[in-house]
C-alpha cells in the first residue's frame, strides 16, 4: 500500500501540470471553434420552410388516407404549396376550407368546391352472370388478372371487397353481390375509387338525389343476356328530364349535376330502376 502511494506522489510530483493545462485549453478551443463553426454552417445551410405549409396542412381533412397521392396530409400540403398537386385530389377537406386554402395559395378553387360522396355504378350483383368460376383469392383485384374478372358484364361489380378492404371509414359493404356505399358514413377520401379495378365508384355531390347505378356501355339485347339490372340506353330518363340534365353518353345516362333539380322523375321512369337514391333509407 505505501508502495503503491509512493508511486503516486512520485509521479505527480514529474508532471508538468502547466503543459496540461495548455494541452487542456487548446483542445478546448478547438472544440469551441469547431462547435462554432458546425452552428454557422447549419444556419448557412438551412432550408427555410415555407410558412404556408403549416398553413395549408391546418385547413386539411387530417385523415392522412394517403388517398391523394401522398404519405398524409402533411406532405399532401407542401405539394399543394410547390404547386405539384391539386387540391381537388383530396375529397374530405370541407367547402369553407378548401376556399381558405386557396386564398392563401393565390389560386381560384371556384370549380372544386362542392362536396361530395362516392357511389358505386353497378347495380348487378348477383343478376349479372358470370363468364367462370373463380377459385382463388377473393379480392377483386386478383380477379381482374383473369380475363378481366368474373362477371360477363365487362363494367360489372364483382363484389368481392376491394373497395370494402380499403375504406377507413367502414363505408362501404358488399351486398347481392355488390358494392353499397352509406352515404352518411363515407368521407370521400378516394380510396376506394383507386382501387375499383372496374372504375365503378365515383363521386357525386353531397347534395345529389340520385345516380346512376350503370356503367355498361352496350345496348339492348346485349344487356339483358349478360345482367338483369343493367341500363338499355332507351332514353326515357334523357327524354323525361324537365331541365335537360340527363343524356346518354356511350350507351350509358349522365346526370349533369349542375342542372339537376333532384325531382326524380327520371328515377320513376327508368324501366330498369338503374337510376337510384344516393340516400335510400331518407326518401
Amino acid at each position: 500500500m505505501l508502495n503503491i502511494l509512493s508511486f503516486f506522489e512520485e509521479t505527480a510530483t514529474t508532471i508538468d501540470w502547466g503543459k496540461v493545462g495548455i494541452s487542456v485549453a487548446i483542445a478546448g478551443g478547438i472544440a469551441l471553434v469547431l462547435g462554432l463553426l458546425i452552428i454557422g454552417i447549419s444556419r448557412l445551410c438551412q432550408v427555410k420552410e415555407d410558412p404556408r405549409i403549416n398553413e395549408v396542412n391546418d385547413l386539411l381533412a387530417g385523415a392522412n388516407c394517403g388517398a391523394c397521392g401522398y404519405a398524409g396530409c402533411a406532405g399532401f400540403a407542401k405539394a399543394l404549396v410547390e404547386g405539384k398537386a391539386d387540391i381537388s385530389a383530396c375529397g374530405q377537406t370541407s367547402k369553407a376550407n378548401v376556399i381558405e386554402i386557396g386564398n392563401i395559395l393565390g389560386i381560384s378553387v371556384s370549380g372544386n368546391t362542392e362536396e361530395t360522396i362516392a357511389v358505386v355504378a353497378c347495380a348487378g350483383g348477383n343478376l349479372c352472370a358470370d363468364k367462370y368460376q373463380y377459385q382463388g383469392y377473393g379480392n377483386c383485384v386478383s380477379q381482374q388478372l383473369l380475363a378481366g374478372g368474373k362477371k360477363a358484364c365487362e363494367t360489372g361489380c364483382m363484389g368481392a371487397g376491394s373497395c370494402v378492404d380499403v375504406c377507413p371509414y367502414t363505408a362501404i359493404e358488399v351486398r347481392d353481390g355488390y358494392a353499397h356505399v352509406d352515404p352518411d358514413l363515407c368521407r370521400s377520401c378516394g380510396l376506394c375509387i383507386q382501387t375499383c379495378p372496374k372504375s365503378l365508384i365515383k363521386r357525386v355531390p353531397k347534395s345529389a338525389k340520385v345516380y346512376v347505378a350503370c356503367s355498361t356501355n352496350c345496348r339492348g339485347k346485349d344487356v339483358m343476356n349478360k345482367c338483369k339490372a343493367g341500363c338499355i340506353s332507351c332514353g326515357i330518363c334523357e327524354k323525361n328530364c324537365p331541365t335537360g340534365a340527363i343524356h346518354l353518353v356511350n350507351n350509358v345516362p349522365i346526370i349533369d349535376y349542375s342542372k339537376c333539380t333532384n325531382c326524380g322523375l327520371c328515377l320513376e321512369k327508368c324501366p330498369r330502376k338503374i337510376i337510384r337514391y344516393v340516400h335510400p333509407d331518407k326518401q
